[in-house]
């Protein structure tokens, strides 16, 4: 399979290249508005928690540190909802492709978690500039990040392939996973400090595989500390269950694909 997506990188790098570029094919200012849009973002925050509502975390006095807090969870997040997200319709939007060339199947979910790559890269890029530029850039402690964010892909791309490839015969998949994300981001502490939960509720959230995660993000980015690695082991595992799981079924039902489609 990894033989096949090599094979293919022309067309994937060609299938990344024209979504990018279609994406702001006819706006005047063209592909600035990719950096616009989540430079207008991260202003907002600052402006409105930082300055007007002046929004604190409990034991930080960075008076950025709830701005930092919001996009460090916000940005995370975001990657994998578009993963998650595109990859549940990537079959099917693509169903005349599929139906009218003959290619490896695997190299659409490859371009949308590139296509996704490329947006956030982008972004946290900007976010990384805001933190030089407010003083609050946690030093050798972002190197950190970089671990994080693989098991997080890995989850995103796992949990896609399955949805993704089920929603291909069943249809209401698509629709209640776009609900389940919808629940599944207020269960998560981007927009809240865990800590304010009452006991019982942290317990049951601590279910939630996203959650040490975006933990480890906020370590990382507001208080400038290593993540608690024990605690990224269970999304680790979780994540290469459902790669292995994601990639069985499709293997399994990619010949099927077409008629359903």
């Amino acid at each position: 399979m990894l033989r096949s997506i090599w094979s293919y990188r022309g067309f994937i790098s060609g299938s990344v290249k024209r979504e990018f570029q279609s994406r702001y094919r006819n706006s005047l200012l063209g592909a600035a508005w990719t950096v616009l849009n989540p430079l207008a973002m991260i202003v907002v925050y600052t402006v409105i928690f930082s300055q007007v509502m002046q929004a604190k975390l409990p034991g930080v006095n960075n008076g950025f540190a709830y701005s930092i807090y919001l996009c460090a969870g916000v940005l995370t997040w975001g990657l994998f909802s578009e993963i998650t997200g595109r990859a549940q319709n990537v079959f099917i939007e693509h169903a005349n492709l599929i139906k009218k060339i003959s290619f490896p199947r695997i190299c659409l979910p490859v371009i949308v978690v590139l296509n996704a790559g490329v947006n956030f890269v982008i972004i946290f890029g900007l976010f990384l500039g805001f933190l030089v530029l407010s003083g609050s850039f946690p030093g050798i402690t972002i190197a950190a990040i970089l671990p994080v964010l693989l098991i997080q892909i890995a989850f995103a791309v796992g949990l896609g392939m399955i949805v993704g490839v089920l929603n291909v015969f069943f249809r209401d998949v698509g629709q209640f996973f776009a609900v389940l994300l919808q629940f599944w981001f207020w269960f998560t502490p981007v927009v809240y400090p865990l800590a304010i939960l009452p006991e019982w509720a942290q317990h049951y959230i601590s279910f939630n595989p996203m959650v040490p995660l975006i933990v480890a993000y906020q370590d990382v980015l507001v208080h400038a500390k290593w993540p608690q690695w024990d605690t990224l082991l269970i999304p680790l595992l979780v994540s290469i269950a459902l790669c292995v799981i994601g990639m069985r079924l499709f293997r399994k039902r990619v010949g099927e694909m077409v008629d359903e489609l």
